[in-house]
């Protein structure tokens, strides 16, 4: 059985999520993003967020959700 066949990724948003981390105007760490996730209730830790980011996690529709709104955008530009 094939895993996935994405460069060997596990999501389509890992990267955007890390550029637009770096891009914000306090240039977040992976530990304030997973502090501004937690505070709208996604529990997710810095080490969930560096997974994400290097496509080693997959990213639920939830956290998704989350992520667009921690950085006000729509949830279709993350992907």
């Amino acid at each position: 059985m094939f895993k996935n066949k994405n460069d060997g990724k596990n999501n389509l948003c890992g990267e955007k999520i890390r550029a637009l981390r770096l891009q914000s105007p306090t240039k977040l760490s992976q530990r304030a993003l997973a502090d501004k996730m937690q505070l709208i209730g996604i529990d997710v830790d810095k080490n969930a967020i560096q997974r994400i980011e290097c496509g080693k996690r997959f990213v639920t529709d939830i956290e998704l959700k989350a992520f667009a709104v921690v950085f006000g955008i729509g949830v279709e530009d993350l992907i």
